[in-house]
């Protein structure tokens, strides 16, 4: 059922925009996306799988837009200053992504254990979401890897790969330094051409 479940998410998400996650009624939940308060434990189990869920969707969501913005340029360093400028885009946007890269829950939101828990979902999506969900750290190694990956060049040595592994971290570290603290002009993805300008690098 992934249209009941996107709108379920949706319905959550919203919610969670208006109201802290403790005030957030499943049934107000399930009556705004339209389906029973049967559907939505169906789909989710309690409000903690939903919490999971709405977690896992918005890091998916975070990490297709740093996809994104990595073939969104044809320069190897304008490609790590488009994902590092997502990244505080997506950040400034959604309290979630800001706080999955920080590691900042704060009282408003849900703060899932970030370990694995016990399923018995049918729901194949909402399994994953029961599985672990990413730290901080974890996030710098997806999107550093994800750098990589879209930069690397064929038949290049492990010391050029090491390397480019260290500037594309460098690139992702700042990203996630300027979601604490925006810089001003120039904007993120200024700070960090000024910072890979001055790294001796692969990019």
């Amino acid at each position: 059922m992934p249209a009941a479940r996107e709108s379920l998410l949706d319905a959550a998400y919203t919610a969670l925009g208006r109201r802290p996650w403790s005030a957030v009624r499943m049934v107000d939940v399930a009556a705004v996306a339209g389906v029973s308060r049967q559907t939505l434990y169906n789909e989710f189990g309690s409000k903690e799988g939903l919490a999971r869920a709405l977690v896992r969707r918005e890091a998916d969501a975070y990490l297709a837009g740093v996809e994104r913005a990595l073939v969104s340029r044809p320069e190897p360093r304008e490609r790590l200053a488009a994902a590092a400028e997502w990244t505080a885009s997506a950040a400034r946007g959604n309290a979630l992504v800001r706080a999955m890269l920080t590691g900042c829950w704060g009282e408003r939101l849900p703060s899932p254990t970030l370990s694995a828990v016990p399923s018995s979902s049918a729901v194949p999506a909402q399994r994953r979401a029961d599985g672990p969900l990413p730290s901080p750290g974890d996030f710098v190694a997806l999107v550093r890897d994800r750098a990589v990956a879209s930069l690397v060049a064929p038949g290049g040595s492990k010391s050029e790969a090491a390397e480019l592994a260290r500037v594309c971290e460098l690139a992702v570290r700042l990203g996630v330094s300027c979601v604490l603290a925006p810089v001003g002009e120039g904007g993120t993805a200024g700070l960090v051409r000024d910072a890979l300008a001055t790294v001796r690098s692969v990019v």
